[in-house]
């Protein structure tokens, strides 16, 4: 895998992290509820998900990687849903 794709997944990954730590933040001020998770898995899919398919599809990454990166950021929307539920 070439350096710069490389760098797109880790941006990628960044990007869905920062994302559930703003869901965390929510759920901490105001309350929340399994919503928020779902919210997440929502940006997930209509966001990155197809971003990783083309990557894919342009032969830029295989479907390992695909997998590793969707695997990361639904580990991702259940450390929220988990942490939801701590607060909760």
């Amino acid at each position: 895998m070439e350096e710069n794709v490389r760098k797109e997944l880790e941006t990628l990954k960044g990007m869905v992290l920062n994302w559930k730590k703003s869901y965390v933040n929510s759920a901490a001020e105001g309350g929340g509820g399994d919503f928020l998770a779902q919210d997440l898995s929502e940006e997930i899919d209509t966001i990155v998900y197809p971003y990783v398919c083309r990557m894919y599809e342009c032969n830029y990454i295989d479907g390992g990687h695909v997998k590793e990166i969707m695997d990361f950021c639904h580990q991702q929307v259940q450390e929220l849903r988990d942490a939801i539920r701590e607060e909760g």
